[in-house]
């Protein structure tokens, strides 16, 4: 008997867990669009590459700083030959009188076999042919596009996960509208098979009614596995757990838009655009810097210490270094072209994307406007199939309007509530899309 009461009340514990693992999360649009900036791994991907290029930038700046370097060596010399030259020259001027006193008076050969150096060696440049001014320069700009890339990434994230929550919101609202429809069908089969008992009602009619019950059914069952897909996609793009059932709430309706200006435009990837011409620019620069020679002041100090031999200490050093590759006055040209050219390319695309983002804005705009125009179509509609639905009901109670008719006026009326509720998550798509196109979504997300 004891054992029976533990399983109920284990039933009832595992129940309890589920229903709260599968418990609904509110969760609002502007609030799904700061999960995505800040989980997503398209955000995170997209704040790397600043990173990267902020790291590449210290990189470059590193090099106007002078190159200290220090080595030291030992080496062993097995079996040297040393050949001191010091008297060789007197003892050629001698050679007559030298000869009884040869092997006296010669000089003893060291026995060497180590050898000892130490360097310390500082080097800066002075003149690069504007090369380093330049590098550093495209190194900041390069920089500076990478951050606006980053930003209409982050623009494009915010726009995907709008999509992705206004679908879902859709998506609820058609299971929401489909499961109120099917209790009144599953009633009107009740209703029909009562009178079909009672010889009130054609048995086909109630066909009718049973089928169109069975054909909304397959269409909820649609709904909701569409719905469940994409609540699941929205969660693992915003890093939820996985089982998390999502409530989307009520977005409010924006005001129509005016005319568009085009210093409003404020778009990430055309700014990117523009300080990558820049930084072609700069490449241009930098190519022709090969035309001038490079100077470096440099220092140093040198310790040599050769075996019962020769020992070097305060060996100190500095001067001015200068090259020129005279090979390059022919080369340089080729290098120039080529950087001229990449910005020319850079030039055009910029003046492309500049027209695109045009149409795109413009387009946007006769979208939105249009958005509006189809809710206002549809409030009328849904009126409408309501009011039909009605009279048309009533008209079949009273033996003037067949089963075909009242089927028929309950679809339409079904459809005309699930466009309305489409119309309306549209004009709130269609406004952030707008904004995406003029480079203001993130900003006014995150503002609100």
């Amino acid at each position: 008997m004891k054992f029976k009461y533990v399983i109920i009340a284990l039933f009832f514990f595992l129940e309890f867990n589920f229903n709260q693992a599968q418990q609904s999360t509110p969760l609002t649009l502007e609030g799904a669009v700061q999960l995505a900036l800040e989980n997503s791994n398209k955000s995170k991907i997209a704040d790397d590459k600043v990173v990267t290029a902020e790291n590449e930038l210290k990189v470059t700046k590193n090099l106007r700083y002078p190159d200290a370097v220090v080595s030291g060596q030992y080496q062993y010399l097995p079996h040297a030959q040393i050949d001191l030259q010091t008297n060789k020259d007197s003892g050629e001027g001698n050679e007559g009188n030298s000869g009884s006193n040869e092997g006296s008076s010669g000089t003893q050969i060291p026995n060497v076999n180590q050898l000892f150096l130490g360097q310390a060696n500082i080097t800066m440049p002075v003149f690069t042919g504007f090369k380093l001014k330049n590098t550093v320069a495209a190194s900041k700009n390069a920089y500076k596009a990478a951050t606006f890339n980053s930003a209409n990434d982050k623009e494009q994230i915010a726009l995907e996960t709008i999509h992705g929550y206004m679908e879902l919101y859709k998506a609820k609202q058609a299971v929401g509208l489909m499961e109120e429809n099917l209790k009144s069908a599953r009633q009107r089969v009740k209703d029909f098979t009562s009178m079909e008992q009672n010889g009130l009602l054609a048995k086909n009619d109630l066909l009718k009614a049973r089928l169109q019950a069975a054909n909304i059914e397959v269409a909820l069952e649609e709904a909701r596995k569409n719905e469940r897909i994409l609540n699941y996609q929205l969660a693992i793009t915003l890093k939820l757990p996985q089982d998390t059932q999502i409530t989307t709430t009520e977005t409010e309706f924006r005001p129509a838009p005016k005319n568009i200006e085009s210093d409003r435009i404020s778009r990430g990837d055309l700014a990117a655009l523009q300080y990558q011409e820049r930084a072609a620019k700069n490449q241009i620069k930098i190519a022709q810097s090969k035309y001038y020679p490079t100077l470096s002041v440099m220092a140093g100090y040198i310790a040599l210490d050769v075996q019962n031999a020769l020992s070097v200490t305060n060996a100190m050093n500095f001067g001015l270094g200068l090259s020129y590759n005279f090979a390059d006055i022919f080369k340089t040209k080729s290098d120039v072209k080529v950087a001229k050219s990449r910005a020319l390319e850079v030039q055009h695309t910029l003046d492309l994307v500049s027209d695109q983002i045009k149409v795109q804005v413009k387009n946007a705009t006769e979208e939105y406007e249009l958005a509006y125009k189809k809710y206002n179509v549809y409030i009328k509609s849904e009126e409408q199939a309501s009011e039909n639905f009605r009279i048309v009901k009533d008209k079949y109670d009273n033996g003037l309007q067949n089963t075909n008719d009242l089927l028929e006026a309950d679809v339409d009326q079904l459809q005309a509530k699930i466009n309305l509720a489409y119309a309306k998550a549209d004009i709130t798509q269609k406004y952030y899309e707008l904004l995406t196109t003029e480079g203001k979504l993130t900003n006014t997300i995150t503002t609100n």
